[in-house]
């Protein structure tokens, strides 16, 4: 009996009959399902294609400049990988003070990585974990 009502919501009737061609001008009406819409309402599409996809950017900047592109990326909800491998640490210094007030700004977060690689995300990207020896190297040699 249970059976019977779930093969029913899911449109399985279990039995193997065929269905008889309507002749023009018959109507047929569906007891069992319902006239109006009204559980239509609680219907929830899976599909993902109207889903914006979240994205991550990678940069390199060389110049300070180049923190504009960073913070402007986190406007748009993109986190962003910023490598400073190519820039002294002095101007990388400054970037990530700017970047840091940007992220405090949204509520994201920023957080090292690696040897002068940040991760920014705005506030609907969550991270897990910390790569801590990483880290404590790096603040022991400064």
């Amino acid at each position: 009996m249970a059976f019977d009502k779930l093969g029913r919501f899911f449109g399985i009737d279990g039995s193997d009959e065929e269905i008889d061609d309507i002749e023009p001008g018959e109507e047929t009406v569906n007891e069992e399902a319902p006239q109006n819409n009204e559980r239509r309402g609680n219907v929830v599409s899976i599909n993902s294609a109207g889903t914006p996809t979240s994205k991550i950017v990678l940069e390199e900047p060389r110049v300070y400049s180049d923190a504009k592109e960073v913070a402007q990326n986190l406007l748009n909800n993109k986190a962003v990988i910023i490598n400073f491998a190519r820039m002294d640490d002095a101007q990388a210094r400054r970037i990530v003070d700017f970047i840091t007030g940007t992220v405090y700004a949204l509520n994201g977060e920023i957080q090292r990585v690696g040897d002068k690689i940040f991760l920014a995300t705005p506030p609907k990207f969550e991270t897990d974990g910390k790569i801590a020896e990483l880290v404590e190297k790096k603040d022991n040699i400064e």
